[in-house]
């Protein structure tokens, strides 16, 4: 359960599997990440017309087994678990930068980090268009992409230790950590293009289904492997409590040699496509060019312009504000209140099945023709959630004994963030279904992908907002020094120097939490409707003009 809840809506990014093949978009695997909201669109959807055009051609008429190409399909699902890695790794620092009491300022600087997944629709037309043809369309970037990876998080083992503030008398520094980063997740989401677009022509038309299971399967594995397993192998008390029989100072892996083992990794993989795989330009018809980069940004833009899509993305923007304190503070709040990090994590295992059912279950109430009903009343339930979670957070510290905290309050979190997951998944679902109901035919893939990136930005921006007012909210006092204050940080120190201590009077999450439900439901009662709304409009509202 990482604290990137909505960095993600996610990062970590993830989204919900098993609906996918029918909506044809990317899975961000509800990364094992407590009240985590982070799903975004996939940018090679747009092939999918030109390679179905090509799998009717005589030559692929014969049916082919999956058998067949069990090789191209294990491929896809080892591909999209070098994915979730820099996901899982990415979601993890905040957890580990709250254990340094890092401010929650410097947490929403570091929110940035989980953007680029959401953003990569600014760039997916570059990858699209530009390859070197006798290499490959999708080995051109995907093959020097893991690359760089690679060699950059060997090079990131060397010095991640300096960056946390390992190394004695130092500090974490955020901003280099927050850059570093950001460039590690930008590698990587232009790396999700080029699988996601190489996925649709590795596998033939029978088989091409199995390109979203691998999507799901594999980032969920990867994220799984780079959060959840590594906060476990990496925290001292788990390693000494469950698998060591001596205690030793440290876990059994860090963050350095984690970051070098998967650099080999990427490396040995890289090299092994870039020689032994090679890309079936049979299936890979003239049709499948893109249209050319200018022509497909000003196809983007003509599309934003349309009214009934300008409004959806004005309240698409909006509609995640209530949600923002809940889903991207609560989890750093309780890992500040004492919850050890790796079990957060690792409650998040038992949710997977239930992530799993979820949009199988809503699908049936999202697939008429008023998706955005069960978008509507879910909401309400959701804003309570979050106020649910403001009093778990205070009754944390109240139930914490020497030998840490009873089964009952883990078993309290569990449910409240199953609960969580229920009104997340109600929500997601109906909005994908909206999504995929009014895109144009003509240009589903890039209408879509559109249209998704929006609603992942509705989550991420106030994520990082919420983050970024935790500390300007919170009134502390120095207590035991005579006229002095805990405004600033320097103020604080001051405080320390002089024999006294900082108390908190008012902490700022209890504030944004209760704003965040209130301006929730002032857009429920007041601009939902209007969402609603939007269900009646015609076919015609949707469609796009096209010039050739």
């Amino acid at each position: 359960m990482s604290p990137t809840i909505s960095y993600k809506d996610s990062s970590r990014q993830r989204r919900p599997g098993s609906y996918h093949q029918s909506m044809d978009m990317e899975i961000k695997p509800p990364p094992p990440a407590l009240y985590m909201d982070n799903h975004t669109a996939r940018p090679g959807e747009d092939d999918t017309e030109a390679l179905l055009q090509g799998f009717n051609s005589p030559s692929y008429m014969v049916s082919r087994g999956y058998r067949a190409e069990l090789g191209s399909i294990l491929l896809l699902l080892f591909l999209y678990v070098l994915q979730g890695i820099p996901l899982g790794l990415a979601g993890s620092i905040p957890f580990i930068l709250q254990s340094k009491n890092v401010s929650y300022k410097d947490q929403a600087f570091f929110s940035f980090v989980f953007w680029p997944f959401s953003l990569k629709l600014l760039w997916a037309p570059l990858v699209d268009a530009v390859y070197f043809k006798s290499f490959g369309r999708r080995k051109s970037w995907l093959v020097p992409t893991q690359y760089i990876l690679g060699f950059f998080m060997m090079y990131l083992s060397t010095q991640v230790d300096f960056l946390l503030g390992d190394v004695e008398g130092k500090s974490p520094d955020v901003v280099a950590l927050t850059v570093t980063f950001f460039l590690f997740e930008f590698l990587a989401a232009t790396q999700d293009i080029a699988v996601d677009g190489w996925a649709l022509t590795m596998l033939s038309r029978e088989n091409v289904g199995y390109a979203s299971t691998c999507n799901s399967v594999g980032q969920t594995a990867g994220y799984f492997l780079g959060n959840v397993l590594f906060l476990a192998l990496e925290s001292p008390s788990f390693c000494n409590k469950y698998l060591r029989f001596q205690p030793q100072p440290k876990g059994i892996v860090t963050l350095s040699d984690f970051l070098f083992f998967w650099g080999a990794v990427f490396l040995i993989t890289t090299t092994l496509v870039a020689l032994l795989k090679k890309e079936n330009k049979e299936v890979t018809p003239s049709k499948e060019e893109t249209k050319g980069i200018t022509d497909t940004y000003k196809l983007l833009f003509s599309i934003v312009r349309m009214p009934a899509v300008l409004t959806f993305c004005i309240l698409i923007l909006t509609a995640k504000v209530g949600f923002s304190a809940a889903d991207a503070v609560t989890g750093l709040k309780l890992v500040e209140e004492g919850v050890p990090k790796e079990h957060l994590a690792l409650l998040a295992v038992p949710i997977v099945p239930l992530q799993i059912i979820l949009p199988l279950i809503i699908s049936k109430y999202t697939a008429g023709p008023q998706p955005l009903n069960t978008f509507y009343k879910a909401m309400p339930f959701r804003l309570l959630i979050g106020l649910e979670f403001a009093l778990l957070v205070w009754w944390t510290p109240k139930v914490q004994h020497e030998g840490g905290f009873p089964i009952y309050y883990y078993i309290v979190v569990l449910l409240s963030y199953a609960l969580h997951q229920i009104t997340l998944y109600s929500m997601y679902v109906a909005i994908m279904a909206f999504n995929a109901k009014v895109s144009d035919p003509l240009i589903g893939g890039t209408y879509m992908t559109l249209l998704n990136t929006v609603s992942n930005l509705g989550g991420n921006w106030p994520a990082t907002v919420a983050l970024w007012l935790v500390d300007p909210l919170t009134v502390k006092e120095c207590i035991g020094a005579q006229e002095q204050s805990c405004g600033t940080t320097a103020a604080a120190e001051h405080c320390t120097e002089l024999g006294g201590s900082c108390v908190t009077m008012l902490d700022g999450y209890y504030v944004e939490s209760i704003i965040c439900v209130a301006l929730g439901f002032f857009w429920w009662f007041l601009l939902g409707s209007k969402l609603k709304k939007l269900q009646d409009e015609g076919q015609s509202s949707w469609k796009c003009k096209r010039t050739n």
